[in-house]
């Protein structure tokens, strides 16, 4: 197997693989942010004593875990463009062509996704939370907002890590789904080359190497992070 097609410069595709990792450790690292932000308040409304507000959480969850990633793509993809124009020629009569960034649509594709199942692990993780804690916090006259600060949200954390851990490598694997979008990441470049080249097997072993050693970076760098929350925490 001739790996020099693999070198650096313009000769082989080393570092267009490079480039193409960097563009997928940006796109998983914004999607899972993203995510994030969109379960902290899914989960808040899960967890409210409102029913509407549970309701819509649960038909957000439901919806995005029971239906295919790729095919939230190509909804968000197809149906982006048209919501743009739409509210670009009610509100400012503007009829041009409007396109979301592909950078940006694949964040939101990503991240939707991301935070339907973050949404059950933080939510789980706050129901984990021993409710003595609480009252003893409430018993010393501890505020609402230092309570949350300083019991709920670093237990919260604990409880959460290894499930945001799964979520992760899961949001990273997600990534080789918005090739088909045209976002130039590793399975894309890897399509590229293979179709360049006419050496497919090179390519794609190439791109299975990189996510398996970006996966196991990300897994110990969230053993580092749980280690790094168990301190100081008495084990029975």
């Amino acid at each position: 197997m001739d790996v020099s097609i693999l070198s650096w410069g313009d000769t082989g595709w080393g570092d267009e693989f490079f480039f193409a990792t960097l563009m997928t450790l940006a796109v998983a690292t914004c999607s899972f942010l993203l995510g994030l932000v969109i379960a902290v308040l899914a989960a808040s409304m899960k967890l409210s004593q409102r029913r509407w507000l549970i309701f819509l959480a649960n038909i957000y969850t439901t919806v995005v875990r029971g239906i295919p990633e790729l095919l939230v793509i190509y909804l968000i993809f197809y149906g982006s463009g048209t919501l743009l124009m739409s509210i670009a020629s009610s509100l400012f009569g503007i009829h041009d062509y409007i396109e979301m960034p592909i950078f940006l649509m694949g964040v939101l594709c990503i991240g939707l996704s991301s935070g339907a199942y973050s949404t059950e692990v933080i939510r789980g993780a706050v129901q984990a939370v021993p409710t003595g804690t609480i009252e003893a916090a409430q018993a010393m006259g501890m505020p609402v907002l230092v309570r949350f600060r300083r019991i709920l949200v670093p237990q919260t954390i604990r409880f959460a890590l290894p499930g945001l851990g799964n979520v992760w490598q899961l949001t990273l694997k997600e990534t080789s789904l918005i090739s088909v979008i045209g976002l130039t990441e590793i399975v894309r470049i890897s399509q590229i080359g293979a179709g360049s080249e006419k050496k497919p097997f090179i390519f794609f072993i190439t791109a299975l190497l990189l996510f398996l050693i970006l996966a196991s970076l990300s897994n110990r760098a969230y053993k580092l992070l749980e280690a790094r929350a168990e301190k100081g925490v008495r084990v029975n």
